[in-house]
This record gives C-alpha cells, structure tokens and sequence, in this order.
C-alpha cells in the first residue's frame, strides 16, 4: 500500500471533485432491472449512455452480489466507451472490483468513511438526502455529490420520504457541492427542478419505460438545459 503523502492526498481530492463536477447540467439515469419493463439492461443503458447521459447508476436490490457484479462489469465497458460516469448503488466493494467511478448510498445504508475504506481512493461517494440537515452532515462527512428526494411522488422505490422542491432550494443555498435531484422527475416537470436549482437530475422510469430511451434522455438534457439557462 502505497504510503500517505499531504500533496498525493490533496490530488486525489481534486480528482474526486473533478468527477462529481462531471454530474453537472446532466442527466444521471438510474438503471434498474426491476424498473426497465422487458428491456434488457446492457440495452437500456447503452440507449442512454450513447444519448449523452452523464451518469448511469446500477440498482438492482435483492439480488446476488455475483449477479450485480456481472452487470456492472458489463454496464462500465459500455459507460467507458462514451466516457458516461458509472455508479454503483450500495455496493462500494463491487464498485471498487469493476473500477466503476464511484457508490450510492443511502440514509440507512454504509457510511461514507465505510465506502472510502473499500473504495479506490480516486472513487466518488454520493449520498440520499430528504432533509437539509441531512445534505449538510452528507457534506460534512465527505460525500462528494448530494442527492436530494423525492422531489415528487415517485412509485420506484416503496421507502423513499418526500423532500420536494423548497427543500431542494434550501440545500443548493447551503451546501458547496453538485447537487443532484432525484424522485417523480420527467420531461414535464424538470424546468421546476432546474430552476429551483439542481445542478443535475437523476430519473428512472421517464427514460427507462419510455418508448425510446435515448430520445427521453435527450429531451430531458434539452429541457433541464434550457430551463437551467433561463433561471
């Protein structure tokens, strides 16, 4: 292992930064199997990811961890090729296997200095928030982007707690990071989300279920960009 030096330490921040910085004015899609219909996965994400996604987490709960480390080796070849962030949810021992750029994860789930002890060091951490005291002890304790949700009424996920909009504009106020969005967003609602001041959105269904996923994907960049512009 390779011995602890300030300047080493300091670079590998920088670089973390540099990586959550790439969430900015992005779409972040959330591949789900439980959540792409009959799609294959590999097929929706690369649907999105050729789209110009900036980022494409991998959720799969209740399955193996085999399993989840076999898509996500095959999700990260896909998201090299067009230079697509790829997160892994709640695992940061498959993340660090598959060289992926970085974790999720939740309220209840590892923490973040638990994350960085498996992760590799230029790994990113992000994590859920409903709450701005939350979002700032996430801060705090080094997550590297913050995730804020839901914002509306969202049927993906069965344990999420609402944040909404005044929320939103609270934590971008208050905490010095990417904010990223996420809960119930879609091509109707996303110019609320960008101007109440998110730096990035993350979906699921709206592009995942959509009839064509890399045309939701890119008329969701089209309108949070725009919407982001006129704010």
């Amino acid at each position: 292992m390779a011995s602890w030096h300030p300047r080493r330490h300091i670079r590998l921040i920088v670089k973390r930064s540099q990586t959550a910085e790439k969430l900015i004015g992005g779409i972040y899609v959330i591949v789900d199997p439980e959540h792409c219909g009959d799609r294959d996965i590999f097929a929706v994400a690369e649907a999105t990811a050729s789209a110009g996604a900036a980022a494409i987490q991998l959720r799969h709960k209740e399955a193996l961890l085999s399993v989840i480390a076999d898509e996500a080796r095959k999700i990260a070849q896909i998201c090299r090729l067009s230079g697509t962030l790829l997160i892994v949810n709640d695992h940061p021992d498959i993340a660090a296997e598959v060289d992926a750029d970085g974790v999720h994860v939740g309220q209840n789930d590892l923490s973040i200095a638990q994350c960085r002890e498996v992760l590799q060091p230029h790994q990113i951490v992000g994590k859920s928030n409903a709450l701005v005291e939350e979002a700032q002890d996430s801060f705090d304790e080094g997550a590297d982007y913050i995730a804020v949700g839901s914002i509306f009424s969202t049927a993906t996920k069965s344990d999420t707690r609402p944040a909404g909009l005044s929320t939103l504009r609270s934590v971008t106020q208050q905490v010095k990071a990417p904010i990223v969005a996420i809960g119930g967003i879609n091509a109707a609602n996303v110019a609320q989300v960008a101007q109440s001041g998110a730096d990035c959105v993350c979906v699921a269904t709206a592009i995942t279920l959509a009839s064509d996923p890399a045309s939701a994907t890119r008329e969701l960049m089209d309108r949070f960009t725009e919407a982001r512009r006129d704010s």
